[in-house]
């Protein structure tokens, strides 16, 4: 399949109402690192694509860390002396603070307030917060909730949840290719009711493993749907072998939003999928920014920390914490929309297109330029088209050396890789190059 055929069939699998739908379904499940909510997550894509789910036991090391224990939810309220429930986790999975301690008891409003959290410059909106590595407990309500309480009245705080010897889940695609090296999709998956920041990477991670599934891959890729850091973490603890293989890969996390496209690079700063990210997004004319990497951000700081130092980047809308709705209520189904899903579903295969198609090959008649003529392959009438096409032949010529990639090729053209690619085909149509790989200081044909 072409690389313009590899687009228009990608429509079909990248649908923005399709993955809106997924979102919808996802949004009212109340999911952490741990616990029942990942797994009916993971039951619900597991509809749509062939994923493993592994599911690893608390206490098991990961390097420096340890898979804590499983926590799980079942009710959270704070009640008045009238039975009225003035925060309801029925009303919102956000209302409690991620792996709360359980608590039952009756407490002023002194008592209560430090365990309190509200947005006063976001009256209307419930914030997102978590104690993961904390023995602590919470609620997260509105400033107009809060408002509601009186210091002088006692208040019935319950959070029903357990903390038990259970699993760390998560949930892995892997396809095979004509080779082995792989790419590598990652999103997160440990976020309750939040669109952009959470399901919109899963929801397009499924829209690529539907894609990926009906194209010839000449790369293997592998589609992780983990817990974000410790499920990183994890993985590369128990695959460490595996991550020779990786090639490339991209962090996939609020994607769903109408900013503008941010790529944060990997910690190599100059690596091929930095380079075709950047590419791709300059092509289509796409509103972008490309930031240097940090190690704070998404799991892209694990893959690039110091001892994997893998090619991993992390392409967002509106970065984190760069809009007022991050971690919020407000991050809904509201906030982001099918038109956006689909852009980004068009960044993403276009970046998978090109990768895929970079292939490295070798003049056979490196002397001089060949007729290219008597071989129909300059036109008699020129136009801008035509001329395009021959200085595209030219370049591919003059760089197939078995050092430079078509990518490299078209960087350093300024022609676009569709183009670069359609002359490298004809050329090898007519016996002009093949295909090669280089192997230290030699260049072996395929």
């Amino acid at each position: 399949m072409t690389v313009d055929a590899q687009c228009r069939d990608s429509s079909l699998h990248g649908s923005g109402e399709e993955m809106y739908a997924l979102i919808k379904d996802l949004y009212p499940i109340g999911r952490s690192i741990t616990g029942d909510g990942v797994r009916r997550t993971l039951e619900i894509l597991g509809r749509q694509i062939p994923i493993t789910v592994h599911e690893v036991p608390s206490g098991t090391p990961v390097f420096d860390w340890v898979i804590p224990q499983e926590w799980n939810i079942r009710d959270a309220y704070i009640q008045d002396r009238h039975g009225h429930r003035l925060v309801d986790y029925r009303q919102s999975n956000l209302h409690v603070v991620g792996y709360s301690q359980p608590v039952k008891k009756r407490m002023r409003l002194a008592e209560l307030r430090p365990h309190l959290f509200s947005l006063p410059d976001r009256p209307d909106w419930i914030p997102y917060r978590t104690s993961y590595y904390k023995n602590d407990w919470g609620f997260c309500l509105s400033e107009v909730q809060l408002r509601r309480f009186q210091d002088d009245q006692d208040y019935e705080v319950c959070i029903d949840a357990s903390f038990t010897d259970g699993h760390l889940t998560y949930g892995e695609l892997a396809l095979e290719g004509e080779q082995p090296e792989e790419i590598l999709l990652s999103c997160h998956i440990c976020h309750p009711s939040l669109c952009n920041d959470n399901l919109s990477g899963i929801a397009l991670a499924v829209a690529c493993a539907k894609f990926l599934q009906t194209i010839d891959r000449r790369y293997s890729y592998r589609l992780l749907f983990i817990p974000g850091t410790i499920g990183s973490i994890t993985w590369l603890s128990r695959n460490e072998p595996l991550t020779d293989r990786i090639r490339h890969g991209m962090v996939l996390a609020c994607l769903g939003d109408s900013g503008r496209f941010t790529y944060k690079k990997s910690r190599r700063g100059d690596a091929e999928i930095d380079r075709v990210v950047a590419a791709v997004l300059r092509d289509m004319r796409a509103p972008h920014d490309l930031i240097d990497f940090s190690p704070y951000g998404y799991d892209e700081r694990q893959f690039c920390s110091p001892g994997f130092n893998l090619p991993v980047g992390c392409l967002m809308r509106t970065p984190h914490g760069k809009f007022p709705e991050y971690h919020t209520s407000a991050d809904n189904l509201d906030f982001v929309t099918p038109a956006a899903l689909a852009d980004s579903f068009g960044v993403i295969t276009g970046v998978l297109n090109i990768l895929e198609h970079n292939t490295t090959y070798l003049n056979l008649q490196p002397k001089c330029e060949p007729q290219l003529g008597k071989r129909g392959l300059y036109r008699s009438v020129g136009g801008d088209q035509s001329r395009s096409m021959e200085m595209a032949l030219l370049w591919v010529l003059n760089l197939s050396d078995g050092t430079h990639s078509l990518f490299d090729i078209a960087e350093r053209s300024a022609l676009s890789m569709t183009l670069v690619h359609s002359a490298a085909m004809a050329l090898v149509q007519h016996g002009l190059l093949k295909e090669c790989r280089a192997h230290a200081d030699q260049i072996v044909t395929i």
